[in-house]
């Protein structure tokens, strides 16, 4: 599956726009992580792009969510890496344990999003632009900020060989190059 074909798809499943920008910033900080880790940057920006494909059928349920993207993925052939990693990245439906590069990149990644745009969201412009590493990171130690956001996910980055503040620069300096789709 190609990355067009990949966001039919989830523009087929996901209408709201939120999501989809969601969607879009894991893909642009998997793809940015592959690339610092020398991985397959197509294969690891899919899995980011796809990896809440169902979050409208199974309505955020995290009992269900991402064992409907394993079953829609695997009846189109996409290469099951991608599907294992989408599956794990959510441990609650299944409770097997993430245990590759490309499932911890998914789960930090995909947690870092929202951390970063929570952060943007209280500067006073509202842009990505003016996010500075040091400002998401501190934020990581406030509990009740963007209290939804797992810091247990992101710390996965330290999986990856990669301190806290090398992946949020890396995931913060990847969602500037799309802030206008981002709207940030």
């Amino acid at each position: 599956m190609d990355r067009n074909e990949a966001l039919e798809l989830l523009k087929q499943y996901v209408k709201n726009d939120r999501m989809i920008n969601h969607c879009l910033a894991t893909e642009v900080v998997m793809a940015a992580l592959a690339k610092r880790l020398g991985k397959d940057e197509t294969k690891w920006a899919l899995a980011g792009l796809l990896h809440d494909l169902d979050s409208e059928l199974t309505n955020g349920d995290l009992k269900t969510h991402a064992l409907e993207t394993e079953k829609i993925l695997k009846e189109k052939g996409v290469d099951p890496e991608i599907v294992e990693a989408i599956k794990l990245h959510n441990e609650s439906a299944h409770g097997i344990k993430r245990s590759a590069e490309f499932h911890y990149a998914l789960a930090a990644g995909e947690t870092v999003t929202g951390m970063i745009v929570a952060t943007t969201l209280v500067y006073p412009d509202k842009k990505i632009a003016s996010v500075k590493t040091k400002s998401v990171t501190k934020r990581m130690k406030e509990k009740a900020f963007a209290a939804s956001v797992s810091r247990e996910n992101i710390m996965e980055c330290e999986k990856l060989g990669l301190t806290l503040d090398e992946f949020v620069e890396i995931s913060v300096n990847a969602m500037r190059g799309i802030s206008e789709k981002l709207g940030l």
